[in-house]
């Protein structure tokens, strides 16, 4: 078992950059979609809407950052090509999405993405005794089941 730079297990560190740069693929597609519904919601919950969109994009836009530095830290290099993020991600592209149940729709099912594949992250990074990605797994799930909460409850009847 050769340990990298880190201290870290060079096997599983690999792995580890592999899984975060389809979490970053992820995340890409998952932000564009924000811009996307940010930009054309429409409807009589637009202001609402287009602010609580912005605030997700822009949150999102760090955590991309936090995402790609790690995978440098690690020793790899992020992905960083359109190609790259449509080829690799599960997150369901969303166009022309201007209904607003559609919009919080699409963040429902692109969290529901995301969380499984920071929970798999998760998993593998405490194998890999890397409280680096550990931590940015446990801080990105947290958060995200908090917003996956609030977004499922917008889409409620209020029953």
């Amino acid at each position: 078992m050769g340990l990298n730079n880190l201290g870290l297990d060079k096997e599983k560190t690999e792995e580890l950059a592999k899984d975060l740069n389809n979490l970053l693929a992820n995340f890409q597609i998952y932000y564009q979609n924000l811009r996307g519904i940010h930009w054309n919601i429409k409807g009589k919950n637009f202001f609402d809407l287009h602010v609580k969109f912005e605030e997700l994009y822009t949150d999102v836009n760090i955590k991309i950052d936090l995402i790609a530095e790690r995978i440098l830290t690690l020793g790899a290099i992020p992905l960083h090509t359109f190609d790259d993020y449509i080829n690799t991600a599960k997150v369901k592209v969303g166009k022309n999405v201007s209904k607003d149940d559609k919009a919080v729709s699409l963040i429902v099912d692109s969290l529901e993405v995301l969380i499984r594949i920071e929970r798999d992250l998760l998993n593998k990074s405490d194998d890999a005794k890397d409280e680096g990605t550990n931590t940015i797994m446990s801080d990105f799930i947290a958060e995200q089941e908090k917003t996956l909460w609030m977004m499922n409850a917008w889409l409620s009847d209020g029953i």
